[in-house]
């Protein structure tokens, strides 16, 4: 199979790319529009000067070339969601040229080359489901900035398309120029597939898979087409050029037109807006603002946090969960600890109310002060992530002083251990002759009937040291 995957991403800037109309998501239809959207005669469009730095930033996230020169151009042709019969887009002078994103597979890295990313505007939206006669039309997102990014042929499976999307979308998140819901239509894919016989250079036809709304649909829709692909031409059949939908419902890909040529759009310079020039100092000064990007921060992780790949991998999964982690590791030096307490109770925690670290309340050094109170044996971490961190996660209060108020402090004095590894003996007497017959492993059955009894406040370390000396 032979695989070139076209992303859209909408910028996240608070206008239209031609005008001053909101992109809000969610407001009432044709309420965010305005003779510039709807292209009335004599209205006049005027180039969203954030959406052009965000391209640039995607650009250089993505090692790509920034084209100096740059224009718009129209595609022409007719959709019903398109109000003006043509788009805004950009054709011979794309603003950013080449460059790869490398993304992770089973067999090892591979940078799945980029050919280009390039500007337009979004067409709206046509609903077919609300009216049983008409479809309705919601232009709110058109003219909506886009920008475009195109990968050569060069995807070869559908495990690398998933990851390829995958990183992308980490990408456009973490740099701060899309939000990637792919639910609501900010981040969406069309995939270009054609199949080969194996040795074979040249390519083959392709079909194109449009507006692939999930990173697993991506995935599911190569698969389903590159099998019915490979069922025609072993049947003596002919592939049509064509563009195609998928179907979720049961994962199948079904025709919508034969696909046009790029001349059949009938592209032009727009006469309405002038071409615009990118300064060596803009696109510096864009890349000065543009952060350390998620390979370079697995790396940093593992090389200066002393973390497994598989800790520095998670961590980095969003930028503000790897932010969250440099904040906490400035008042702790327990890396590994941090990272086992964000990536599990913090995380469940989050998870249940549907949050993530973005909007986590806990302060970064109230972790680190709940870190430090189990490192020193003050509670163990059962009654600290079960008791004490569900306290903190709506602010800043002490960890030490819920662990005493609540009565949760470990208790280390040997009397009162003792004591109560008396009791937990003395209730599982078959247990204990068991032990002595050999089968030690029961020590962490002891260890628990002391934790139940203690409610959680007898030192763990101590207690197995006292019940192995106990029980010899």
């Amino acid at each position: 199979m032979v695989i070139g995957l076209e992303i859209h991403a909408q910028l996240q800037t608070h206008t239209k790319l031609f005008c001053g109309d909101s992109i809000a998501f969610g407001a009432a239809p044709n309420t965010h529009i305005s003779p510039i959207t709807l292209g009335h005669p004599g209205s006049l469009p005027k180039t969203n000067k954030v959406a052009v730095a965000y391209a640039i930033k995607m650009g250089l996230a993505c090692n790509s070339t920034i084209k100096r020169d740059n224009y718009f151009a129209r595609k022409n042709y007719f959709y019903p969601d398109l109000p003006k019969g043509y788009q805004i887009s950009q054709h011979t002078t794309p603003i950013c040229v080449g460059g790869f994103v490398t993304i992770n597979t089973s067999a090892g890295q591979k940078k799945i080359e980029l050919n280009r990313i390039h500007m337009e505007e979004d067409a709206g939206k046509s609903m077919h489901d609300l009216d049983e006669q008409f479809t309705c039309i919601d232009l709110n997102r058109a003219g909506t900035p886009l920008i475009e990014i195109v990968t050569e042929p060069c995807i070869h499976s559908s495990e690398e398309a998933f990851e390829y999307v995958s990183e992308v979308r980490r990408l456009v998140q973490w740099i701060g120029i899309c939000d990637g819901n792919m639910e609501q239509g900010s981040l969406r894919c069309d995939a270009n597939i054609s199949i080969r016989l194996k040795g074979a250079t040249t390519l083959g036809t392709k079909v194109e898979v449009k507006n692939l709304n999930s990173i697993r649909n991506v995935k599911k829709a190569i698969e389903f087409e590159v099998q019915r692909m490979i069922e025609i031409v072993e049947k003596g059949g002919i592939i049509t050029q064509q563009t195609r939908s998928f179907d979720a419902s049961d994962d199948t890909t079904f025709a919508i037109r034969d696909k046009e040529d790029a001349n059949d759009y009938r592209y032009f310079a727009d006469p309405d807006l002038a071409p615009f020039h990118l300064t060596e100092l803009f696109i510096e000064n864009i890349r000065k603002d543009l952060p350390a990007l998620p390979l370079q921060m697995i790396q940093e992780f593992q090389e200066s946090f002393g973390l497994t790949i598989y800790d520095a991998n998670n961590l980095c999964a969003d930028k503000a969960t790897a932010d969250y982690f440099l904040e906490v590791s400035k008042y702790s030096v327990h890396y590994k600890a941090i990272a086992n307490w964000m990536l599990g109770p913090i995380k469940q925690q989050l998870n249940v109310s549907a949050k993530d670290f973005s909007t986590l309340l806990l302060l970064p050094q109230t972790l680190a002060e709940l870190i430090a109170i189990v490192e020193e044996g003050k509670v163990n971490f059962s009654v600290a992530s079960s008791k004490i961190l569900p306290e903190l996660m709506n602010g800043n209060i002490s960890p030490l002083a819920i662990a005493e108020a609540m009565n949760l402090l470990q208790v280390s004095d040997t009397k009162e251990l003792e004591s109560w590894i008396d009791e937990a003996l003395e209730g599982i007497p078959d247990k204990v002759a068991e032990y002595k017959k050999g089968k030690k492993g029961l020590i962490g059955l002891f260890v628990g009937e002391v934790k139940k009894i203690s409610k959680g406040k007898a030192d763990p370390k101590m207690v197995t040291a006292l019940l192995q000396e106990k029980l010899k």
